[in-house]
């Protein structure tokens, strides 16, 4: 699913080893995943109130999302901040939730011990905590679960589509995979089955295709439900830059929209392309090809993130740094986790504490000009 490649992404170290070496992207899994929260220990119920910055004090936390909507939620001393990107404290949430996360469609994911609500970027509650589940919105809508059925609500809180599904995920390209049952398929924003249920798994809609899956092997279908690339992989995720990663046994390659593979299975493991490139593993260690399959830097690194913002995050003996789309090592692995760059920031960390970092590996303080 979306969130495997990545949702798209926003987490890398472990957690973002953890989901690229996932072989497949099973549906049930979403859910479990989504959202990322920076969770501190307080529990009270949450009052925000807007706050002035703090001249001259440098920016460290001791968690930090990457920017989302010229935004980051970061976490200090139990207390929950958003920042934008001149490092300025824009909004303090007092006696915090147990859980945010960044803004998405200029809602954020609020959680308190056991309930998920959204909060605008004033802070102001827009949808109560009430629903046990929740994902971001996407595409105007955001799944919910109430009791032990999924529905979508839109961003004012009204439900739009009732809760009835055993499984909801976010909408991609005007379709949501669904479950009902043990079988999956896709619904309109009416709610209306655009294609009945009938996969075993399925994936997300990206460049008008959607991975799914049918007596253990994996194809793809176009919007009508139609199959366009027969059933034949073990593997199949989603397409990105025209080009989609499939496995066949342990081997990975990838296929084109029409079905015809563009780099044949050769590699250990790999990531989907970004900006040109796909990181691919070679005998345990990590390098970039491009769309022909050339091998563009040579496999060298313990990990490998995709490339954003012209910079890929890399893990040289444990220590995390970035690399340029020549191979260049322009900020040298010295950080113990890292973010990827979005919106001219990364987050990484360093003795415990996380701050930002811009492409040139310039720290982000209080005040920072753009």
């Amino acid at each position: 699913m979306a969130l495997c490649l990545a949702y798209r992404g926003r987490w890398w170290g472990a957690l973002g080893l953890m989901l690229m070496l996932s072989s497949c992207r099973p549906t049930s899994d979403l859910l479990k995943l989504l959202p990322t929260l920076i969770a501190p220990k307080s529990s009270a119920l949450p009052n925000p109130t807007p706050i002035s910055p703090m001249d001259g004090q440098p920016l460290q936390f001791d968690y930090a999302s990457d920017f989302s909507e010229g935004l980051a939620v970061v976490r200090q001393n139990d207390q929950f901040r958003v920042i934008d990107r001149s490092g300025t404290t824009t909004l303090i949430i007092e006696d915090a939730f147990v859980g945010m996360s960044p803004f998405i469609g200029d809602r954020a994911l609020v959680k308190t011990e056991t309930l998920y609500g959204y909060i605008n970027p004033t802070g102001r509650v827009v949808v109560v905590p009430q629903y046990p589940s929740a994902t971001p919105f996407s595409e105007g809508l955001a799944a919910v679960r109430t009791g032990t059925k999924y529905g979508y609500i839109n961003p004012a809180g009204g439900l739009v589509i009732e809760p009835q599904f055993d499984l909801a995920t976010p909408f991609s390209e005007g379709l949501a995979a669904v479950r009902e049952g043990d079988r999956y398929g896709y619904i309109m924003p009416s709610g209306q089955w655009e294609i009945m249920a009938q996969y075993e798994d399925v994936g997300s809609f990206s460049g008008g295709r959607a991975a799914v899956r049918l007596n253990q092997s994996w194809g793809y279908i176009d919007p009508t439900g139609d199959v366009v690339i027969p059933y034949q992989f073990d593997g199949a995720f989603e397409f990105s830059e025209s080009l989609a990663r499939v496995r066949q046994g342990q081997a990975w390659g990838f296929v084109r929209p029409s079905g015809a593979l563009a780099i044949p299975p050769a590699y250990d493991f790999a990531s989907d392309f970004s900006e040109g490139l796909a990181a691919v593993m070679v005998d345990g260690r990590w390098g970039y090809i491009d769309s022909l399959g050339a091998m563009i830097i040579e496999p060298q690194f313990n990990y490998a993130a995709p490339f954003s913002e012209g910079r890929a995050a890399v893990a040289v003996e444990g220590q995390y740094g970035f690399i340029d789309s020549a191979g260049e090592r322009v900020i040298p692995p010295q950080f113990g986790n890292v973010g990827q760059f979005s919106q001219g920031f990364a987050w990484v960390e360093l003795n415990g504490q996380r701050r930002y970092i811009t492409p040139k590996g310039e720290p982000m303080d209080q005040g920072f000009a753009l």
